[in-house]
């Protein structure tokens, strides 16, 4: 059995497998520029954070109906489950689905059902239904792609308002480089209004000046990525002073060439400086692993002892937004606390 974590930092896009695009392909229509499963593998060979992106919004394109977006979270819970989740928050983009003329209910109801969500959130039904499924608890957080416009960010955010009560908090991501979290000042002040949570990519091509902005500015409670913060200390002093979680995601950084190798990663010595860091997959279709896989390669590359993995799991429930469920959140650490390791950590 593997050590029980929760995933803070997923995007449910990224969780979309050859295997599965292919499938919706068919289903929809839509026709790939790929011969087949291996010849989209070979594409995954990623130069940086933008040649990724490029492949991300293309595959997209078969994501149409409800039913693909239930099957797509459907199959990230069945991988999450093996490996070891017991509380997933997933990000989606509803820019990137609206622009190719996908409804916002289309992707918030289909994503809720692949869930287990049926009905009001708050009925015992839909509390339930993803840990019936699968044994996970869940969250959704609806991401603004930083490469969009202010204005479009605000749209999006009134187009989600009729389905606030299936949706946690707000987040950022896309690419950072040139688009600073100030300019989406406005955006995060409306969403602290509608008591939404916020999170934001910040310090992972950008620089860490971005990640003080984004607490500053926008008010995060978590950074998500956060690893050039080690490149100011009095920045690193203050996440430890106050706490900010880190949702930290190594192979990805390997991936997209933010670290060189994964014995690079400065994750010991985050660590070691006291920062509360998770470890999660963030796009792990594309990033060759699912958490239970990140957990595994830090253990093996990096030489984290047990007490720093169970630490890294521990943190994870923490620094997850289970206010709402704090006997939840208890009952989940004292699975990590009472965890035996064997030959498996992931």
């Amino acid at each position: 059995m593997p050590l029980p974590k929760a995933e803070l930092h997923l995007h449910i896009e990224g969780t979309l497998e050859p295997e599965l695009a292919f499938e919706l392909a068919a289903r929809n229509g839509v026709t790939l520029p790929y011969a087949d499963t291996d010849e989209l593998r070979k594409a995954y060979d990623f130069e940086d954070l933008q040649s990724f992106l490029n492949l991300y919004y293309e595959l997209m394109a078969v994501l149409r109906t409800e039913q693909d977006f239930a099957d797509l979270a459907d199959a990230y819970l069945a991988r999450a489950a093996a490996q070891g989740v017991r509380h997933a928050e997933i990000f989606f983009d509803p820019q990137a689905h609206l622009a190719r003329g996908v409804p916002m209910g289309t992707v918030v109801e289909g994503l809720w059902r692949g869930l287990g969500g049926w009905g009001s959130p708050r009925s015992s039904e839909a509390e339930s239904g993803g840990e019936r499924n699968h044994g996970i608890s869940t969250k959704l957080i609806l991401c603004f792609l930083r490469d969009e416009s202010a204005e479009s960010a605000l749209e999006t955010l009134r187009a989600a308002t009729p389905y606030l009560d299936r949706i946690t908090g707000v987040g950022l991501d896309s690419a950072e480089v040139g688009h600073p979290p100030v300019k989406f000042r406005e955006v995060y002040e409306a969403a602290a209004a509608l008591g939404l949570r916020r999170v934001a990519h910040a310090g992972e091509e950008g620089p860490p000046e971005y990640i003080t902005e984004a607490l500053d500015v926008l008010g995060i409670e978590r950074v998500d990525h956060g690893l050039r913060c080690m490149e100011d200390p009095a920045l690193v002093e203050r996440l430890v002073r106050e706490r900010i979680p880190l949702t930290l995601c190594p192979l990805s950084n390997v991936r997209l060439r933010t670290v060189d190798t994964l014995a690079d990663h400065p994750l010991p010595a985050m660590l070691d400086a006291g920062l509360l860091c998770t470890v999660n997959s963030d796009d792990p279709a594309y990033f060759g692993g699912y958490a239970g896989d990140n957990f595994t390669a830090v253990h093996r590359t990096l030489g984290l002892s047990e007490d720093r993995l169970r630490e890294l799991a521990r943190n994870s429930f923490l620094a997850s937004f289970l206010e709402d469920d704090e006997e939840r959140r208890a009952r989940y650490i004292a699975e990590v606390e009472a965890y035996e390791f064997g030959d498996a950590v992931s």
